[in-house]
């Protein structure tokens, strides 16, 4: 049965029929107009049968093999095309073409969103209605099907891959000229391409470029809904006999859902993927569910005063075409999901060090521990499918800090310079301390447009940050920039197999950012436990009113349960809630996750624990997992686990499939209250919870005398603590605020004596968010200019501070949020945008 959509829910389609045919390789040649706002240029992917139409195991698996000489570039095989402004000016004169779109003399059948398709769509080819059964293979034609949103597709044709010069040794065949047995040779070659081994990487890219630029035979039938693209090919029955090579032109929209087009921190044009809930359907079609792993090269021409970032492993260096026009290459080798892929295109500086710095080196305990381990698990054989794999490569995995280049605009290049250029190769050194050998071979950090509705965002090979990290102090980026890090081991390299289960990369990151950035800065051990628990207790505070405010359905780490990974016999799925726009500020996945892995790490012993976590990235590197592959091999492992009463379901149940608070962190969560820095701030909110109770008592005959005295008192309790405050840690000062929102009334006195104190004006952003909801709380009028800036330069956080500005209704805050939203609601992504829509209309 196939998978039945109903489109009043919330829940995210993935049309894709993965198990009929996969994706192996896509090959993108796009061009970039900024004054159109639209990417359009052409794609092509290259198949082979999907599980349901594989008779033994699975093409190109086997062990992985070891990269040589990463630095070495393809430039003979870089397509060099100018650009284009229409299809027919591109298209092949093959003599197949048995169909045609918009041919001269016909109707333009394009709808009024700019969709296309050929003559055929009036027959309302659809997935469940004309797909074959690809066991019986009845009448009906084979209908392939790609997750499509918000594109305009102009035209599918099939590749004639035999066409290229050399193509024969992908051959076993004698000259054929039969039509059959010619469309049969021309899968085949696709078929001996795309399972070439992992140490023939470099033919391969160099055949799939060839390949992708070789003509057309013949345009395929398709249409276009709202969630998917299908391509049918007349009397073609069954998956194997389908192209394995075709070329989709097309175009985006500018309100297409997987790209912003925006402006950046110094008013100049950009466009960035934006992680959204629909990934890259808007921004190419592709296959959206997570098994559908593939490699992809991709080639963006656009005017020479941008510059190009992308997930690839080669840094590019752009190619002049022609006056005015660069075109840039990358690549990838290791199988992805397409979800993964990130494109960035603006007038970016690269950052770079004016003076030399001395490498950098982690003296930790983890280091030694783990590096003869690391070498016995070197010696083993991966379990994925065969790329050029860093885990089996030596000299990666005593590669401390990989290479990195960081971008910006141009206003926030010396701030980046600052802070960033000295975290990176801290960060990067704690984490190959923790995990061992980097999982990609390089690294662009961008900070994003402030329109960016996240902190930060990890993909392949790049990492997008908010400028809001890069206020206050190095605090706030460190741990962001570890979190994003840690996202190259859990979530890209070991990916969810089902989407809903986030935890298992944002639970992970959560956790890990703790340890990595403790090492980075190089803490003792008692000291960095102290700040851990800090971060649990404000963590534990955030689960509770998150758990407190929303759906119980929505705070579920297993939504499917025990139906979580299955798909329909076609491979489509749904993704529960993965459209409810609610869900996409909530951090129960997070957060839940991380306690569960602290609870984890707590029982067994960090030493024992960190040792696994690494056996469990050697093993599952490079591949999808459910929640309980991890479980398993824990329990497995460590048997002596099972002794206390752990096992895989008891774990599932309390944790991951029901809503609310898991009961072990009931039990636990009280022991982060007797922690050294908290106690340090409970004594300062006690001061300032006394100061603010004797302030109230005044009377107004008093007022003018006792203000005097308050100063003095107020001034004594500052200047006696001055020096010990003004060393809390960013943690503390956010719980210290946190705490003091809690308390019905401040005085205004009060709340100047803690900004003064504190500097609140120049702390991080968790800071000044919270401080930010004091001086709406407490209808602060003269620090109003400050929420107005936040709300406008540090959109990743100010979302629900909307929320607070109505609920006084006040009308001044009101009014507040009315103007802050009319600046920036052309600006804001669409999730962003109807939230707080939500909250003012």
């Amino acid at each position: 049965m196939e998978t039945k959509l109903d489109p009043a829910k919330d829940d995210l389609p993935l049309m894709a029929n993965t198990r009929h045919m996969l994706v192996k390789h896509y090959v993108l040649d796009l061009d970039v107009d900024f004054k159109s706002q639209v990417i359009e240029g052409t794609i092509v992917l290259f198949f082979e049968p999907g599980s349901r139409c594989k008779k033994g195991g699975s093409a190109g698996e086997g062990d992985c093999l070891s990269q040589s000489d990463e630095t070495f570039k393809i430039r003979a095989s870089e397509p060099c095309h100018s650009p284009v402004t229409n299809v027919s000016a591109r298209s092949s004169k093959t003599g197949y073409n048995d169909f045609s779109v918009c041919a001269k003399g016909e109707k333009d059948t394009s709808d009024k969103n700019g969709n296309h398709s050929n003559r055929e769509q009036a027959s309302g080819i659809s997935s469940s209605k004309n797909c074959c059964d690809i066991e019986t293979h009845g009448s009906e034609d084979f209908l392939l099907v790609l997750d499509c949103c918000d594109l305009s597709v102009l035209k599918v044709e099939e590749v004639d891959v035999a066409a290229v010069p050399g193509i024969e040794k992908f051959t076993r065949s004698a000259k054929l000229t039969d039509a059959e047995e010619l469309r049969n040779l021309r899968n085949q070659i696709v078929h001996e391409l795309v399972t070439l081994p992992a140490d023939h990487w470099r033919e391969q890219l160099y055949y799939y470029t060839h390949c992708s630029q070789a003509p057309g035979c013949g345009e395929l039938l398709f249409s276009t809904g709202t969630w998917s693209l299908e391509i049918r090919k007349a009397e073609v029955q069954a998956p194997r006999d389908f192209p394995h090579a075709i070329r989709i032109w097309y175009k985006t929209k500018p309100e297409g859902r997987s790209v912003t087009w925006t402006t950046d921190q110094s008013g100049r044009p950009c466009v960035y993927t934006m992680g959204s809930p629909i990934n890259n359907r808007a921004l190419f079609p592709c296959q959206e569910p997570p098994v559908a792993m593939s490699t992809w090269q991709t080639t963006v021409r656009t005017a020479s005063c941008f510059v190009v970032l992308m997930s690839g492993e080669n840094s590019a260096e752009p190619a002049q075409l022609q006056e005015g026009l660069l075109s840039w290459y990358y690549y990838v080798t290791m199988p992805m999901p397409a979800s993964t892929f990130t494109i960035a295109v603006g007038c970016w500086t690269e950052v770079k060090q004016e003076s030399h710095t001395a490498d950098v080196q982690i003296n930790n305990e983890f280091s030694s521990l783990f590096s003869r381990a690391d070498l016995r698990l070197i010696e083993g054989s991966c379990g994925h499918v065969a790329y050029p794999c860093r885990f089996q490569n030596p000299a990666a995995s005593s590669q401390l800090v990989i290479p990195h280049r960081v971008f910006a605009p141009w206003c926030l290049k010396d701030r980046c310079a600052e802070i960033l250029l000295e975290l990176i190769p801290q960060c990067l050194s704690a984490a190959h301390a923790i995990l061992g050998t980097h999982p990609f071979s390089r690294i662009d950090v961008l900070i994003v447009p402030s329109n960016f509705s996240s902190l930060g965002m990890a993909s392949p090979h790049i990492i997008f940050l908010s400028q809001s990290v890069l206020t206050g102090g190095s605090h706030l980026c460190g741990t962001r920039l570890c979190h994003e890090i840690a996202h190259a081991w859990f979530g890209l390299a070991i990916g969810a197999r089902d989407w809903t289960e986030e935890w298992i990369s944002e639970g992970f990151a959560t956790y890990l950012e703790d340890v990595f950035w403790a090492v980075a800065q190089q803490l003792p051990h008692d000291e960095a436990r102290e700040q851990q628990e800090l971060k649990a207790l404000l963590r534990w505070r955030r689960l509770r009113d998150e758990v407190q405010n929303s759906k119980e359905e929505l705070q579920v780490l297993r939504p499917n349960k025990e139906n979580t990974g299955e798909v329909s016999e076609s491979g489509t799925c749904i993704i529960k809630h993965g459209l409810n726009a609610e869900k996409i500020f909530m951090q129960v996945h997070y957060l839940k996750g991380y306690f569960l892995l602290q609870s984890l790490a707590k029982r067994i012993g960090e030493a024992t624990y960190f040792e696994f976590l690494r056996k469990f990235v050697q093993k599952f590197h490079g591949q999808l997992i459910l929640s309980q592959d991890f479980l398993y091999m824990l329990l497995e492992d460590i048997p002596e686990q099972k002794g206390y009463g752990l096992s895989v379901e008891n774990i599932i149940g309390a944790w991951l499939d029901t809503s609310g608070i898991p009961k072990p962190l009931l039990e636990e969560c009280q022991s982060w209250d007797q922690c050294r820095l908290v106690q340090q701030v409970n004594d300062e909110v006690t001061k300032w919870i006394q100061a603010n109770q004797r302030a109230r008592k005044r009377t107004k005959r008093k007022r003018r005398q006792d203000e005097v005295a308050f100063r003095k008192l107020a001034g004594l309790s500052v200047t006696l603590k001055i020096f010990q405050l003004e060393q809390l840690l960013p943690d503390q000062l956010v719980l210290l605020l946190e705490s003091l929102l809690e308390e019905k009334m401040l005085c205004l006195r009060i709340l100047q004596c803690l900004e003064k104190t504190y500097h609140l004006d120049e702390q991080d952003a968790e800071v000044r968010h919270r401080w930010c909801e004091l001086v709406v709380k407490h209808k602060y009028t003269t620090r109003y200019a400050e929420v107005e800036k936040f709300l406008k330069e540090d959109q990743a956080m100010g979302v629900y501070l909307y929320g607070e500005l109505m609920v006084n209704e006040d009308a001044k805050q009101q009014e507040l949020a009315y103007k802050c939203f009319a600046a920036t609601q052309k600006q804001m992504d669409v999730s962003s945008a109807k939230v707080v829509a939500e909250m003012l209309f």
